[in-house]
């Protein structure tokens, strides 16, 4: 089977090309794979399929076999791959992942091939039963939960998977290994949760940590750093955009509130290419 290893900000998939591949066990794929001492080592399995509904189909796995809905850095990723191996000569694409189409703008480098992408995101979800968070009401912004007895304010929002987003003074120290764990399995998230822990620095800038379900820490998450500019702003931290630094490199997120899309963009980069034998 051949793939490429590709990574948006340090969090990285195995990407197979599944028009021309057959996978028969998705989930037991993304285990092996995602194993970085018997397998190739990644956050998770993206297979690039056909679709019915855009141009691509992205169908993603954690790194213990579960089905994720979106990925933002995978997703990146997926524009660049399907350009530089020729499949669409096309530099603005559509992808469906988990049903949603996600519209994607492709912008190349100096070589010819893809080195950023700016992806629509759509409009954030904030009633809590479509995220889905066990609480009623028309929103969960900036509201107290009690996490193993401790009390922290967060923001709770969709935007493709669900997120629950705290501020906190120092990111850099905060125990994620401890309270990561903690919310993703609070009995708020039915669906569990991705925690995204957020330091303000300006009203430009906020600095982010992220607890991914089924993952742990990352280095980055797309959809995470969407979820954190969207919260931010509904919170009053930061104006419409910002730049939203990762351990892994930083992502550009914008809200036009006149469409209601959140946008994201950030850049997609090929590690190497390989085949596995089964």
């Amino acid at each position: 089977m051949k793939f490429t290893k590709m990574q948006g900000c340090g969090n990285d998939y195995v990407y197979v090309n599944c028009f021309e591949e057959k996978i028969e066990d998705r989930p037991a794929l993304a285990r092996f794979v995602s194993n970085r001492h018997f397998g190739i080592g990644s956050d998770g399995l993206i297979c690039i399929c056909p679709s019915m509904l855009a141009d691509f189909q992205m169908d993603m796995y954690n790194l213990d076999g579960s089905q994720s809905q979106m990925c933002g850095n995978g997703i990146r990723c997926v524009g660049k791959y399907v350009y530089d191996h020729g499949m669409t000569a096309k530099r603005e694409i559509t992808v469906e992942s988990h049903g949603v189409v996600k519209n994607l703008s492709l912008r190349p480098g100096a070589d010819g091939r893809i080195e950023a992408v700016r992806v629509s995101m759509g409009a954030p979800e904030l009633r809590p039963q479509f995220i889905p968070i066990a609480e009623h009401g028309s929103t969960f912004i900036n509201k107290p939960v009690i996490v193993d007895g401790q009390e922290f304010f967060v923001t709770c929002l969709s935007v493709g998977n669900p997120h629950a987003v705290t501020f906190v003074d120092d990111v850099d120290h905060f125990d994620l290994e401890k309270w990561g764990p903690k919310f993703e399995n609070h009995p708020l998230f039915p669906e569990k949760v991705n925690a995204e822990f957020v330091q303000v620095v300006d009203k430009n800038t906020l600095r982010m940590r992220v607890w991914e379900r089924g993952c742990g820490e990352t280095l980055a998450c797309g959809t995470g750093a969407t979820a954190t500019m969207a919260a931010a702003s509904l919170c009053g931290h930061v104006g419409l955009s910002a730049t939203v630094q990762l351990r892994g490199g930083e992502l550009f997120i914008e809200w036009d509130k006149k469409e209601d899309a959140l946008y994201m963009t950030g850049p997609a980069v090929t590690v190497f290419d390989g085949e596995l034998y089964l």
